[in-house]
């Protein structure tokens, strides 16, 4: 999260501790909750030990593990059943003496210790039968009789609840987590793709002018000397181009400052080929467009792919091929747009195969449309760029 938009809220000494310590407030809470409680209790259970200060004391060892929860459930599940179970071996009163064993096994549960919270739970409830109905003879309180079988459904029927209600808890946490972690991957890949898309964007914008501008300086300083009126032509030209790529990047990095606002400027379309067409002349390179029935009314996002796949393909025209010329064909059918890009070569220069960034970024333009991409050398010599874009019946002209 950036510091810089979202300031995090103070917290108070107890809300840091609760958060990054032990969890004192609720363990201060259950320890009185117990006290208070078993001393209740015990005023209805006067056949048991009256709970003096080592039943008070035993109280307090079992809350006290309850600090410490978070960071090491299994010891503190069984640490606080252990301590349970001696208070019930020293005959004191029952009562919420429970509670804590419950708190401790849905800390050992939720934090993915389920085994142990089944043991600790198994084991004092073993232990509890032991003394009920058989070792009672030989402990406090003097004269104690077997406990009747009938209370230890409602002791079992307890603990499977607690387990229970563990299960589930941990269940919606880790359901919680995976969710979020999910929505942050969403979020990791739309950034992803916003940022390829400003690459591309980028790429396409100063690679074409870029290319006309390099092309018209070596005009320019060739005639310099012998025909100063064309070396002005040529400046005229870079000055053009330069201001076209200026304005298109200005526009790429205002969407960055200003997310979600509308473009100042609309994006580029078909229908600005006959700037490129003209872009390229200045370039020294003639292109030819022909188009097999009314111009296509495309959708935004598949005009600005087609208009740079276009642009891209002509680029590679200047830099990489002999030839002078190049063909665009623009054709449309059965819920798709075809637009082929032919130059007659050789290649010169750098080869201007498939794994350039140029080649690369018209593939991923089609793709982000469900298209596809084709370019590669023709048997002639020349080259070929070839693109299917899907645009669907609502973008074809009635």
């Amino acid at each position: 999260m950036d510091a810089g938009m979202h300031e995090e809220r103070p917290r108070g000494p107890g809300e840091r501790w609760e958060r990054g310590g032990p969890p004192w407030r609720s363990t201060l809470l259950i320890a009185v909750f117990v006290m208070v409680g078993t001393g209740f209790s015990a005023r209805n259970q006067p056949d048991r030990e009256a709970l003096d200060a080592l039943g008070r004391a035993l109280l307090l060892l079992g809350a006290v593990p309850l600090l410490f929860r978070h960071r090491r459930p299994v010891p503190v599940v069984f640490a606080v059943a252990a301590v349970t179970l001696g208070y019930l071996v020293a005959g004191y009163p029952y009562g919420p003496v429970f509670v804590m064993v419950a708190v401790a096994c849905f800390a050992a549960v939720v934090h993915g210790h389920r085994t142990a919270a089944w043991w600790a739970v198994g084991l004092l409830w073993a232990g509890h039968l032991l003394l009920s109905h058989w070792c009672y003879r030989w402990l406090p309180p003097a004269g104690d009789g077997p406990a009747p079988w009938g209370q230890e459904l409602p002791a079992a029927a307890f603990a499977v609840a607690v387990l229970a209600a563990s299960e589930v808890v941990r269940v919606r946490r880790e359901q919680g987590a995976q969710l979020r972690a999910e929505r942050a991957a969403a979020e990791r890949r739309r950034a992803d793709e916003e940022r390829l898309r400003i690459a591309r964007e980028l790429h396409d914008v100063l690679a074409h002018s870029i290319s006309v501008i390099n092309v018209q300086a070596g005009v320019g300083l060739a005639l310099l000397d012998s025909d100063p009126e064309q070396a002005r032509t040529a400046l005229t030209t870079i000055k053009a181009a330069s201001k076209e790529a200026l304005g298109e990047v200005r526009q790429v990095l205002d969407t960055l400052r200003t997310p979600g606002d509308a473009p100042r400027a609309p994006a580029p379309g078909l229908d600005r080929l006959p700037e490129l067409v003209e872009q390229a002349a200045a370039a020294g390179l003639t292109v030819t467009v022909s188009t097999s029935g009314p111009p296509p009314a495309l959708p935004p996002g598949a005009d600005l792919a087609a208009f740079r796949i276009v642009q891209e393909a002509l680029t590679n025209v200047v830099r990489h091929s002999g030839s002078r010329t190049a063909r665009v064909r623009i054709g449309q059918g059965s819920g798709r747009l075809e637009l082929t890009v032919d130059d007659e070569g050789p290649a010169t220069g750098t080869e201007a195969g498939g794994s350039g960034n140029g080649l690369a970024g018209m593939r991923e333009r089609a793709a982000a449309l469900g298209g596809t991409i084709e370019a590669g050398a023709r048997p002639d010599g020349g080259f070929r760029v070839h693109a299917v874009l899907p645009i669907g019946p609502e973008g074809r002209t009635p």
